[in-house]
């Protein structure tokens, strides 16, 4: 009977302790992969300060924004702590912003017509470039075309007065990403979408020297796609336009007025996505920064994991 009761305490015993060696295993586990996630946070913030300063320093050497400039380079192995951090910057004013659809209220006609023409240059079907603009508009306050023109006295009871913006049907759109779950929208739309168009949180114009030949040929009409490409072809061989006078006058478009052209030489928004390897782990970053004079550049917004 002894041996017995030695034998079942003795079992109790090595359960209590494989249980209490696999409790402090996981707790192991846990502190590491908290640890990891630390280092891995620390290595994106290092990352993200690295690339303010590239931006800083840039603007500091040369207003004008160009392709080939450092800001325009990958960023390989940047050393952040122990860990290094791989990089890449995006003029933002080389897409169409879709927030120029929504102008004090109203509907821009022009840009409108501008982003449907490109959405048939990068192959989105009419029916969901309607659809992705009717989301836009509806996520900023209108105001009833009724009320416009209308002139107001300053008193209460003035018709102008009384007529106020209509509020939004939908949240407001913050990047391209949140088109995934529109009607007809998949993955290979959403990606062609992400090349060619952005949101941002100001109206822009679009930087002539970054835009590619699809958003120049949507954003200047009566230029086609050829036209367009032969004009990227000849900036990127080094002759970068040095003020929207050069852009107009390269265009060889005569008829065209500079005021109807969009396009500036430009840019003050930049998207960062970042990247972190941590073991077989990664770590994404992805953030909009916005360029001041004289200062570093602000950070609008960061996601981490995007």
């Amino acid at each position: 009977m002894a041996v017995i009761s030695a034998l079942l305490i003795a079992a109790v015993v090595a359960v209590i302790a494989a249980g209490m060696i696999e409790r402090q295993g996981l707790l192991t586990r846990q502190l590491e992969n908290h640890q990891l996630a630390l280092q891995g946070q620390w290595a994106l913030e290092g990352g993200l300060q690295f690339s303010r300063q590239v931006l800083f320093e840039q603007r500091l050497r040369d207003p004008l924004v160009r392709g080939g400039q450092p800001w325009a380079q990958p960023m390989r192995d940047v050393p952040s702590g122990s860990v290094r951090f791989d990089g890449q910057l995006e003029d933002e004013q080389g897409k169409f912003n879709l927030r120029n659809l929504m102008v004090d209220g109203q509907v821009d006609a022009e840009a409108l017509a501008t982003f449907k023409r490109l959405c048939a240059l990068i192959g989105i079907n009419e029916r969901l470039a309607t659809a992705i603009a009717g989301q836009v508009i509806d996520s900023y306050p209108q105001r009833p075309l009724a009320a416009l023109g209308k002139l107001d006295s300053g008193r209460a009871t003035s018709p102008g007065g009384a007529v106020e913006a209509l509020p939004a049907r939908r949240p407001m759109l913050r990047s391209v990403e949140g088109l995934a779950g529109l009607k007809g929208m998949d993955g290979q739309a959403l990606e062609r979408l992400r090349r060619f168009v952005t949101v941002l949180p100001a109206l822009t114009w679009v930087n002539g020297n970054t835009a590619s030949a699809e958003v120049l040929a949507a954003q200047v009409p009566g230029l086609s796609l050829q036209q367009a490409a032969a004009l990227v072809a000849e900036r990127d061989g080094g002759r970068w336009f040095i003020n929207r006078g050069d852009f107009v006058n390269r265009l060889r478009m005569p008829s065209l007025a500079m005021a109807n052209v969009r396009v500036g030489i430009n840019s003050d928004w930049f998207r960062l996505r970042g990247l972190v390897r941590l073991g077989n782990r990664e770590l994404a970053l992805q953030a909009l920064l916005r360029q001041r004079e004289g200062q570093l550049p602000d950070v609008i917004w960061r996601r981490v994991g995007a």
